[in-house]
């Protein structure tokens, strides 16, 4: 018979509203508002009093606000106003359809006074036609409550502090709802550590336990129950009858022995390919641990020699180390998706491996190895030019300093001496001007001792690691240029003194040393230029130093008239020495560089000319030579980079092909892998000559857009996509042959798949047509909870032809082999040992009593065993 429990009240309320617009909804009367359920109804039993109390009236609106929404949901719709939300009667119908699985008339769309009263006459009429009276409490539902009251004191009864004799004061404690719950789901609470002085816990666990676990949504709150002295019996009720509901049904098996044979076998078959995935991702996660700090490892050697060393060490483990575990880890992803395959057509729950051992966490794992390797080479990279640097500036720092410290040995000495107290007038006069040329010499000197602090300063920057001494040594010439200052200084004050003394002046000789100076430090400025080491890179680079050096040679005629024209200074000296018979000494008294020095010094600088030619030419050569490297790298990437990605799409085609069987598939697979194997040794060669590009120190190439990189990234994502895809083809083999399926069947749902398919793997829907046997959007919704329980909005085919089978599969279930369990146990809610063994093959008889936990209800013998709890870990989470 058709039963509807049902608040038929506010359906009155709702209809008065709509026929009398002067009463607002739900009525008011004495500035209460009016009762809304069918118990509400004013009979003679009632008490009065307790339907004018809002408390009440609000605790009956939650109730079955409550109630119907636990029924709405299932149409995907909530109310929150069960007066306001039912008053134009669309829900309100819609409700009816979801508890009565039937349709009811086509509702009226518009908002007039007139509408909403047709869709309320339509509910009210349809609850008519089905014989149920909208006021009173007739015998049927008197018998329905006693029924109900047995079956909670029948389940209750072993239960200590808990006595049900009503439907009120009996379930103020929490106890019995606690009962109820620990006597059909033990592992959801453990009644033992309840306390009876503690209701509103006692409440409160219980309520949110059934919203949480048991699907019952909270109708009532612990305070409505307990700040009420007698809770209202037809709203415990209705939730009693939800626990009732969700607790009552359990369908006998006739073959429980045999299922649960079956379960166990699959079962035990699965653990050991669970243990084997957690050997192996164990070992692959060990080796990352391992590797990665390694490559995270930025500690920089001191010499160049040391840092080439790391890099051979990179390269061997690109070659040797890396390969193998790339082929792991592939593995692994393929025995993963065969287990996960091996237990959807078993029916049972997706592997779960440990913490930290999913395929994402090892995905997640690698990517940080991948990139600490890539930040690895490319630190290595930029340190070894760092290095490179660092030797060329100390080794300019070391020839300035000594070049430096070698124009200022004796210096000091000089500028100390008091000569001039003992001189004659001539030679205190020459005294002076060799004081003044000293100082010009000084000042040209300036831009030398900057050159070498500003040296000493990025040496400093770049971490160089003998820079205490250069720190040193630079920290002594500077001091040195002070103190040589100061001592200049104190000189040119001691001669000025002096000056009135002295009248003679020799002009030759102080244009000599004034023209000799800047010339004599032109020549040591373009001995360093000419003996400078430099780094270039490319062509280009060489062709600017070529330039810069022919524009030197352009300026040597210049200089070389400078130079005849000091000796002609020099000459002028000896001619007037001779003809005025002039006695005195010929070495220049102002200057400290003769004649022989600076022909010396530029017979080196011509020397040091074509020396340069030569270095230039030979590092043009060099750089020829690395350009020889990068067109032969590139005429080879640039085949191999579109070879990689024909075979992808090779692979891509192979996949979606229709017409032959699924083992011409994996014929077709089989020989492009053997393809892709053969094609190895090029990748070999071109490793090799991308180790003569590194060893060479090369670090770009125009000529090409493929780097080694992006030809092993390929590379390896070759291999692991043809891997994949032959593991899907014998995916589907194996869901085929364990299914049934048929070769035209499996052809027929390979069409379909594709003809929906955006992305060649995978199909993007949106509506049911892939799925045209089915109809409806609740039926969508339950096929994309299967198909897609992630809600990604794409379905592979893999679940398409698991979803296709699933529906007419013989699947066992948690709940079919809790029934066969107690079947076995004479309707117990435990087993004995006695009883596995006398009921199952000695085998799954020690299998169950090896991983059953023990039974831990009340009343049961020692050695009793909880098969419930033993079912469940099946379906679910589990240890075993």
């Amino acid at each position: 018979m058709f039963r509807l429990s049902f608040p038929w009240q506010t359906l009155q309320r709702i209809q008065n509203y709509d026929h009398n617009p002067g009463l607002c909804v739900g009525g008011v009367v004495g500035g209460k508002i009016n009762t809304l359920f069918p118990y509400m109804i004013q009979e003679e039993e009632w008490d009065r009093d307790m339907l004018l109390d809002p408390a009440w009236e609000q605790q009956q609106r939650k109730t079955f606000t409550a109630w119907c929404n636990s029924h709405l949901r299932k149409a995907g719709v909530q109310i929150e106003n069960i007066e306001e939300d039912f008053r134009n009667g669309l829900k309100l119908m819609l409700l009816l359809e979801v508890i009565s699985g039937e349709r009811l008339p086509k509702p009226d769309r518009g908002k007039m006074r007139f509408h909403k009263i047709a869709n309320v006459n339509k509910a009210l009429d349809f609850i008519t036609s089905k014989g149920v009276k909208l006021v009173s409490i007739g015998a049927e539902e008197t018998s329905a409550k006693e029924g109900l009251l047995l079956w909670c004191q029948r389940k209750t009864a072993p239960y200590r502090n808990v006595n049900v004799q009503n439907f009120h004061v009996s379930w103020k404690d929490g106890l019995a709802f606690c009962a109820l719950i620990h006597r059909h789901r033990p592992d959801l609470l453990d009644y033992s550590k309840l306390n009876k002085d503690d209701p509103l816990g006692n409440l409160n666990l219980a309520f949110d336990i059934a919203e949480k676990h048991l699907d019952i949504p909270k109708m009532l709150d612990a305070e409505d129950i307990i700040n009420t002295p007698k809770p209202d019996e037809r709203a415990i009720m209705t939730y009693v009858s939800c626990f009732y509901h969700a607790f009552a049904g359990a369908e006998q098996a006739e073959t429980a022995a045999n299922r649960i044979c079956k379960v166990l076998g699959v079962n035990q078959e699965n653990e050991k390919l669970m243990e084997e995935y957690e050997r192996l991702a164990s070992e692959l996660l060990e080796w990352i641990r391992r590797t990665t700090p390694w490559l995270e490892n930025r500690t920089p050697e001191k010499t160049m020699a040391e840092m080439q060393r790391k890099l051979e060490d990179f390269r061997d483990y690109r070659r040797q180390h890396k390969p193998p575990k790339v082929q792991e880890k592939c593995q692994l992803e393929i025995n993963f998706n065969t287990l996960q395959t091996k237990l959807r057509i078993s029916n049972r729950p997706a592997f779960m491996p440990s913490e930290g051992k999913m395929v994402s966490d090892i995905a997640s794992a690698w990517q940080g190895l991948e990139q600490a390797e890539k930040g690895y080479e490319e630190w290595l990279l930029t340190e070894i030019r760092r290095l490179e640097r660092v030797d060329h500036l100390a080794e300019k720092f070391r020839q300035k300093a000594t070049n430096h410290e070698n124009w200022a040995s004796g210096k000091e000495l000089f500028l100390s001496q008091k000569d001039y107290e003992t001189a004659t007038l001539t030679e205190i006069r020459a005294l002076l001007r060799k004081h003044e040329a000293f100082e010009s010499d000084l000042a040209a000197h300036q831009d030398r001792v900057e050159q070498i602090a500003a040296i000493a300063q990025e040496l400093n920057e770049l971490d160089y690691h003998d820079v205490a001494a250069v720190n040193q040594r630079c920290q002594s010439i500077c001091d040195l240029w002070d103190k040589l200052g100061t001592l200049t200084q104190k000189r040119r004050e001691a001669l000025e003194r002096t000056e009135k003394l002295l009248e003679t002046i020799d002009q030759l000789f102080l244009e000599f040393a004034k023209r000799s100076a800047p010339f004599n430090n032109w020549m040591e400025g373009a001995m360093e230029d000419l003996q400078d080491m430099f780094i270039v890179h490319t062509i280009e680079e060489v062709q600017s130093l070529i330039a810069a050096h022919e524009q030197f040679k352009a300026t040597l005629p210049e200089a070389d008239s400078e130079r005849q024209a000091i000796l002609g200074i020099h000459n002028e000296v000896q001619k007037i020495s001779q003809s005025y018979g002039i006695k005195a000494s010929f070495i220049n008294p102002y200057s400290t560089i003769t004649t022989e020095e600076l022909l010396n010094k530029w017979e080196k600088v011509k020397k040091l000319v074509p020396q340069r030619d030569s270095a230039l030419q030979e590092e043009m050569a060099r750089q020829h030579a690395h350009e020889r490297l990068r067109r032969q790298f590139a005429a080879q990437a640039n085949l191999i980079g579109p070879w990689i990605q024909t075979r992808m799409e090779e692979i891509g085609r192979c996949s979606l092909e229709i017409g032959g069987t699924l083992e011409d598939q994996m014929t077709q697979l089989k020989q492009i892998e053997h393809v892709i194997v053969a094609y190895k040794p090029n990748i070999d060669k071109l490793e090799g000559d991308h180790q003569l590009i590194q060893e060479s120190l090369v670090f770009d190439n125009k000529h090409t857009n493929y780097t080694m990189e992006h030809i092993r990234v390929g590379w390896e994502l070759l291999l692991t996509t043809i891997a994949r895809t032959i593991n899907e083809i014998e995916t589907q083999i194996l869901t085929r042959d364990a299914k049934g399926i048929s070769q035209q069947q499996m052809n027929e749902f390979r069409s379909s798949f594709n003809h929906f398919d955006r992305v060649q793997s995978f199909c993007h829907f949106t509506s049911l047509e892939p799925f045209s046997a089915y109809s409806g959007e609740v039926e969508f919704a339950r096929i994309m909870m299967l198909v897609d329980p992630n809600a990604t909005g794409i379905v592979s085919f893999q679940s398409f032809i698991d979803f296709m089978t699933r529906e007419t599969a013989d699947t066992d279930t948690a709940e079919q082999v809790v029934a066969s369990f107690r079947i076995l146990a004479a309707d117990k809610p435990y087993i004995l040992v006695e009883e596995l063994r006398r009921e199952l093959p000695p085998e799954q008889a020690e299998y169950c009593i090896m991983r059953m936990p023990p039974y831990a209800g009340h009343g049961a013998p020692p050695g009793a065993l909880d098969y419930t709890a033993f079912s469940t870990a099946l379906y679910g989470e589990s240890d075993l």
